[in-house]
């Protein structure tokens, strides 16, 4: 097995850098065989690479010298311990929204412990914030909105699959008819609401990777150069409006809102100060495992 993983490897070494083909190479043969990489390593169990594996693998090279996604072609993906269905209706989950979560989740989070709160995550795309937070927190009652209904049809079937209840809705948070049914869902006051919003600018297009670029949906990725900060200033409006007696540097209450945001890392400050013109206080910045600009948490008193 070891020998066909470094043939495999050595194909995708022609459009990949080696460590990244050499990763896609274990990828493909654990999901062909269904082993584990330590199954395969070790030679835990007997497996035959058979020829409709050998037919199947190089379909599946095929697709990836063509920059199709690894998530795309094997249809889910694994992160945060969760099986998640993806297509390219939903953004793949990456590490970075993972951490997102993992500052949710910190030990050391000033969230009310012991309440089941509720929980409200702006483009849920595959349902991958919402389902990791439900998973964590079964009391928690957790709201996930979304603009696409097939990547909402995906999300449900994300819950199910990872055996959680939480409420997946199609809504439009940008609807300015607050009678339309769809807005309704916006009106509760919630504990926390966390978004992993479009913040690519779409002059930074000719720096992404084709296997973004081609594949993942467009309207979740990018926003216009004249307004990078729409969504943030979108979601953390509605917020204020929730709260109409907060003013800026009043002290909290027992019962803040929380927000989280996962930010493009040029707009780390940008997204600061919307935040604190707004009356946002405690408004942190958090780097990522790469040192960028990554999450940003505020409050607001209610």
């Amino acid at each position: 097995m070891k020998q066909i993983i470094s043939q495999i490897s050595s194909q995708l070494q022609t459009a990949y850098p080696e460590d990244e083909a050499r990763s896609l190479a274990w990828w493909i043969m654990e999901e062909l065989t269904g082993l584990s990489s330590t199954e395969l390593q070790f030679g835990c169990k007997d497996t035959t690479f058979s020829p409709i594996m050998q037919e199947k693998s190089q379909e599946i090279i095929s697709r990836l010298l063509h920059f199709e996604p690894i998530q795309y072609i094997f249809g889910h993906t694994l992160w945060c311990g969760l099986d998640l269905l993806v297509t390219p209706a939903t953004l793949i989950p990456r590490p970075e929204t993972a951490e997102l979560v993992e500052r949710i989740n910190k030990p050391t989070q000033t969230l009310p412990e012991g309440k089941a709160l509720k929980v409200l995550d702006v483009g849920t795309g595959s349902g991958c914030i919402a389902i990791a937070l439900k998973k964590a927190h079964p009391s928690w009652s957790v709201t996930g909105i979304e603009i696409s209904p097939e990547a909402i049809a995906i999300a449900r079937e994300n819950a199910r699959r990872n055996k959680v209840e939480v409420n997946f809705q199609v809504a439009d948070i940008f609807d300015s008819n607050e009678e339309n049914p769809r807005f309704e869902i916006l009106n509760p006051k919630y504990d926390v609401v966390v978004s992993n919003p479009p913040y690519i600018c779409e002059s930074e297009k000719t720096s992404m990777r084709p296997n973004v670029l081609n594949f993942e949906p467009y309207s979740a990725l990018f926003v216009p150069d004249s307004d990078p900060l729409k969504f943030y200033r979108r979601i953390a409006e509605l917020q204020t409006r929730r709260s109409p007696n907060s003013k800026q540097g009043e002290a909290q209450t027992s019962n803040p809102l929380f927000l989280f945001f996962e930010i493009n890392e040029v707009f780390g400050e940008g997204v600061k100060q919307l935040l604190d013109s707004l009356g946002y206080t405690d408004i942190q910045i958090h780097k990522d495992i790469y040192g960028k600009d990554r999450i940003i948490e505020a409050r607001m008193a209610r």
